[in-house]
């Protein structure tokens, strides 16, 4: 917060409730689209690729912006961003029910993801400042977990519902009362924050990641129907590569990076951010395989598809909750452990035992991955925050956000070009997508390897050291003149730690 005095439980509740409901409507809208993506390619008569990019348009803005608008929440505050971010994004959903072709769709898709490149890592940034107590915020972001398995429980149930009764614009109405009472509660109840420390822009960092992002996105997407040796695919391709050095040049040597290399110095948070990628590339290509089978294979409604898919969502929803108190209490590791195994298994029904062809196989995939997606949430947003001051809080928040929404654009991506790729080949859906599981498989095994490594003594230190090295000098303007080591940071509640939460010497991995 900008002063000393916190505020109350009951405001700090409101604050939560309003953080969610934006993270609501931004997760909601994919799992709402995924049910809806045969209506619209029959409407549009459009291909995979085409449909791939309905999707992709979304998460790529998303994730290239995320980490600007994090700094720029934490230069010109909060608050501030997040309402603009709530009426971009609630303006954008109307153009999307209005677009009159899939080129259009994919443009308004967009403005709707600058929006919501604006929401997730400010609230979780707020979350963050408002939460000042480890075990309280990693019950707070336990919550916040729990609205993404609530979007994948009602995703799919109000898609199915909206697309068969209304048709498939609809699903873009629900944001608009959701955006709208956001709107009001933000501007009555959320106090503005900074950071105390502000950095300055980086246009030219932000120009690397739009390159990197997009030019891989489009090559892995485009390359099945054009071919690598394309000139647009190996334009991109070399574009993201460039881009890529580019990036890592000229960010560390910097003052003020987009994306600070310090931050890596962190086993948990670099942990954190592999374990993002890999996870939500597995979602994103385990919802698009689904909804494509289900609905193009097994011939089913929109509404019965997503009934189908409720164990998944409703074992996701559950666990949320209970991965968040895990995390408060024992640390991210037994999280992280149970997520890749349960995921890892889901993975391996489809893609060794064509679990797809055996009903109650099939739903056992569904219960399994709905089990680790729910139990990862919590504690990759927790490792990704462990050591940061929370002057960085929004940077260190958007990195992790940004991880989540490239892992989906990346697991569109190639599990689509993947498909296509079968397809065109002439072999059938089950074959075609069976390289596909073993990609999902393989993420699910990242997770596992990765949260085991990243979450020991030894990974704990370099979350301390990497604490230390942020900490704000004394020299900065912005600090108080005391200069005794234990003296707390400016903006920072009495009690609280710098460190996030981890204790002085290696133990357990930390919670916060």
């Amino acid at each position: 917060m900008s002063g000393m005095d916190q505020p109350s439980r009951r405001r700090r509740l409101l604050v939560l409730a309003v953080c969610c409901m934006s993270l609501l409507i931004v997760s909601l809208d994919n799992t709402v689209l995924n049910v809806a993506l045969p209506a619209m390619r029959r409407e549009f008569d459009a291909s995979v690729s085409g449909m791939q990019w309905t999707i992709d348009a979304y998460t790529l803005v998303i994730a290239s912006l995320l980490i600007l608008a994090g700094s720029t929440a934490d230069r010109i505050g909060r608050r501030r961003v997040f309402a603009v971010g709530l009426v971009l994004f609630t303006a954008g959903s109307v153009l999307c029910s209005l677009a009159p072709g899939l080129h259009w769709l994919i443009v308004f898709r967009m403005v709707q993801a600058v929006g919501g490149a604006m929401l997730n890592p400010v609230a979780m940034s707020i979350i963050t400042n408002t939460f000042t107590d480890p075990k309280e915020r990693a019950r707070a972001i336990g919550v916040w977990g729990a609205v993404v398995g609530i979007s994948m429980a009602a995703g799919p149930l109000v898609g199915g519902l909206l697309v068969d009764s209304v048709g498939w614009r609809s699903i873009f109405w629900v944001n608009l009362p959701v955006g709208l009472a956001a709107l009001a509660l933000t501007l009555r109840f959320v106090p503005e924050s900074r950071s105390e420390r502000p950095r300055r822009a980086d246009p030219v960092g932000q120009l690397l990641v739009v390159v990197l992002l997009g030019g891989v996105t489009y090559a892995i997407i485009e390359a099945p129907a054009q071919g690598w040796n394309a000139p647009p695919v190996l334009g991109c391709a070399l574009g993201a590569a460039a881009a890529l050095a580019g990036l890592l040049f000229y960010e560390s040597r910097r003052t003020d990076p987009l994306i600070d290399p310090r931050f890596f110095r962190s086993a948990p948070f670099s942990g954190a951010t592999v374990i993002a990628v890999s996870t939500f590339a597995s979602l994103s290509g385990f919802l698009f395989l689904t909804t494509l089978y289900l609905q193009e294979v097994r011939g089913l409604n929109a509404l019965d598809a997503g009934l189908h898919m409720l164990p998944m969502a409703a074992f996701a929803f559950l666990c949320a909750p209970l991965s968040g108190r895990l995390v408060a209490n024992h640390g991210p590791r037994p999280s992280l452990l149970v997520s890749g195994v349960a995921m890892g298994a889901s993975g391996l029904l489809f893609a060794a035992f064509s679990a797809e062809t055996s009903t109650p196989l099939m739903f056992t995939g569904y219960v399994l991955f709905g089990i680790g997606f729910g139990l990862v949430n919590a504690p990759i947003t927790n490792t990704a925050l462990s050591g940061m001051p929370r002057a960085q809080a929004g940077v260190a928040a958007a990195i992790a956000s940004t991880s989540r929404q490239t892992g989906g654009a990346l697991g569109v991506a190639v599990i689509g070009a993947v498909l296509a790729s079968g397809t065109a080949g002439g072999a059938d859906f089950a074959t075609a997508t069976r390289p596909a599981w073993w990609i999902i498989t393989g993420c699910a095994f990242v997770v596992l390897v990765v949260g085991a490594v990243t979450t020991g003594p030894w990974a704990h230190a370099t979350a301390l050291r990497t604490a230390r090295e942020l900490q704000p000098s004394p020299s900065v303007p912005a600090a108080p003149p005391q200069q005794q080591p234990q003296q707390q940071p400016p903006g920072q509640a009495p009690g609280s730690r710098m460190d996030g939460g981890l204790p002085p010497a290696p133990g357990p991995a930390p919670a916060g």
